[in-house]
């Protein structure tokens, strides 16, 4: 049995880990923890550093060697360790590479400004909001997000966290609390592992845990709503938030959404409060942008009302560097954050956090204590070595990884199969896309056709307050279809979009334009340069060379290339990419309208419209 860690120099590693014998813990989830705890949060051991060998941290610690070999395989499975042949185990560098940059949790205490988030005085009751409305069948391809497939909850490691929650001294722990305080445990893995991955910095006092995300966006209507309280919200919009604040009795002020986020104008000087999805708006997957969260940031400072930072889906960013929370940016103490551990963990887990200056908490701590009480403390403890061990922050990589593959995936499907019809908000993450269909979509209509036909999309009305709404939009996710049904569901949906006759249902026989056969369509088509727009905004550019080959450049500043060859065999033109619409040779009719060339399928009908430049001289 250990005795403790042996006086060594700072510098040695195993200096920085304490074993207690007292511990309910074994030997190997303790090593684990301080592992994991030094690897993310201390920075006692440099990125890409080798750590010492099994033997030398067993005859430290004065433990077996075995106890140590498991911890650290374990740690090697979940990435936070990288085994090099013959070399050793080394720190792997992308654990530390965080969503905004890794702030110490022990840094410098934000400041409360009175009379901004510091008003706790307003007090209503909360009711819930708008429900989702999720359909009850099982479509054969969901794109309805929130709801994540069961392929992608925890397992074992949840277990391995519960049974050691269990243990005879946690259970004293938790179970000699007085009702009121949060597992003690458990805020402290909040404030040294997840919110340094939001750039945020926060004390004990200044993080409540909830019931999910759902309670704590109760407790600030009740905090912050009233019948003198005007509630600045984004249109479109969360429904849950708008309801939670109007059953507070607040009059809501709603702000357009464009493509940097809410808009920030003359109509939030008269609000005392303004809720705001920045990461990915919802429900238009918008990232707000850097300019446009300092303008917020400065008119609330100025106007001296609470900005209420709804992080439930934190910023993941597909394509360039994720943008720091709101909390993270604020110098006066305006900013309310919370989010929820069940976007990780899975929505049954119902736990989730605020952030605020510490007289907020200590009102809404008061508040829940009134209502719904906290979460049960056996599951905060369970919780807490959840984090402790690592299997929190390993887990939120692999789904971020996963998401990224199937939004990607989905990207690029509509991009292949529906370019026609559809055009996507200037979405860079998260789990769904805004899409824009053709004028003459009757999004409602074909939401419900989809849905007969197995797949399963989401209607946008809910999100829009007013009652008015752009009539040919659509929401789609990726949280709970696998990646490999992502492109069938997409392909079976543009024949739905066909078999509507959304956006016109032109067949080659009867189209406008002159159809090009044989020598005539190859004429044509050699050296031209072909022009369109991404279904995601970017321009891209074809050219057809007189070789045979062609070039392919897409995005703003041309960094998506791809190769290939084209050719005409009769009256079908062919191309073939190495990368792009998934390597996989077509053919189309091809039919000139102008400067428009237009594209039919083998079954002749119409699948593209491109514009087309004949060749220089």
């Amino acid at each position: 049995m250990a005795t403790g860690t042996r006086a060594v120099a700072k510098s040695d590693p195993a200096a920085l880990i304490h074993l207690d014998p007292e511990s309910g813990l074994t030997l190997q989830a303790q090593i684990r923890q301080r592992l994991v705890r030094l690897v993310l949060e201390e920075g006692s051991w440099p990125a890409g550093k080798r750590i010492p060998s099994s033997r030398e941290l067993a005859g430290q610690l004065g433990v077996s060697r075995n106890t140590v070999v498991l911890a650290c395989q374990q740690l090697v499975s979940e990435g936070y360790l990288l085994s090099r042949e013959r070399s050793g185990l080394y720190i792997n560098p992308e654990v530390r590479d965080p969503e905004v940059g890794f702030a110490h949790p022990a840094g410098k205490r934000q400041r409360p400004r009175p009379g901004s988030a510091g008003i706790a005085a307003r007090r209503g009751p909360a009711q819930a909001g708008d429900a989702a409305g999720r359909s009850s069948g099982v479509p054969e391809f969901s794109f309805v997000d929130g709801p994540f497939d069961a392929s992608l909850y925890p397992g074992a490691d949840w277990r391995e966290a519960v049974r050691l929650s269990l243990g005879a001294r946690e259970i004293q722990d938790w179970a000699a609390n007085d009702g009121s305080a949060d597992d003690p445990m458990l805020i402290d893995e909040i404030r040294s592992k997840i919110l340094p991955r939001r750039g945020i910095q926060a004390q004990p006092d200044e993080i409540l845990v909830t019931l999910g995300a759902r309670q704590a966006l109760s407790l600030i209507a009740a905090l912050y709503g009233g019948a003198h309280a005007r509630i600045a919200v984004e249109e479109p919009g969360d429904p849950e938030a708008r309801g939670r604040f109007s059953k507070a009795g607040s009059t809501l002020v709603h702000l357009p959404v464009d493509g940097q986020g809410m808009v920030i104008d003359a109509r939030l000087d008269s609000c005392t409060a303004v809720h705001v999805t920045p990461s990915h708006q919802v429900p238009t997957a918008v990232t707000m942008s850097m300019p446009r969260r300092r303008r917020l940031l400065q008119r609330a400072a100025q106007l001296g009302i609470a900005v209420i930072e709804d992080d439930r889906v934190p910023e993941s960013n597909y394509l360039a560097h994720a943008h720091p929370a709101l909390r993270s940016l604020d110098q006066e103490g305006n900013v309310v954050y919370f989010s929820s551990l069940g976007r990780v963990l899975g929505s049954w887990l119902r736990m989730g956090f605020m952030v605020a200056p510490a007289t907020v908490i200590a009102a809404a701590r008061e508040l829940r204590s009134q209502s719904a009480g906290h979460p049960p403390l056996n599951n905060q403890r369970a919780v807490a070595h959840y984090l402790a061990l690592g299997h929190y922050d390993a887990r939120a990589k692999r789904l971020a990884q996963e998401f990224r593959r199937r939004w990607t995936a989905l990207r690029d499907a509509l991009n292949h199969y529906l370019h026609r019809y559809v055009v996507t908000s200037p979405s860079m993450g998260g789990t769904a896309f805004w899409i824009r269909g053709p004028e003459d979509l009757d999004a409602a209509a074909m939401v419900g056709e989809s849905a007969r036909r197995g797949v399963a999309l989401e209607p946008v009305d809910r999100y829009f307050a007013t009652g008015e709404h752009p009539a040919n939009c659509f929401r789609m996710g990726v949280s709970a279809i696998p990646l490999e049904q992502i492109r069938p569901g997409v392909q079976k949906l543009r024949e739905i979009f066909m078999d509507l006759g959304a956006g016109g249902s032109e067949r080659l026989e009867s189209s406008c334009g002159r159809w090009l056969r044989g020598d005539a369509l190859k004429r044509t088509v050699t050296g031209a340069t072909l022009r369109l727009e991404t279904v995601y905004g970017d321009p891209c550019t074809i050219e057809l060379r007189k070789d045979g080959s062609m070039v392919g450049c897409a995005g703003i500043d041309g960094e998506d290339r791809d190769t290939g060859r084209w050719w005409v065999d009769g009256d079908l033109w062919f191309r073939h990419w190495d990368r792009w619409a998934y390597g996989e040779p077509s053919a189309y009719y091809a039919v000139i309208d102008g400067s428009k060339v237009k594209l039919f399928n083998l079954d002749k009908r119409l699948v593209d419209v491109i514009g087309i430049e004949p060749p220089a001289g």
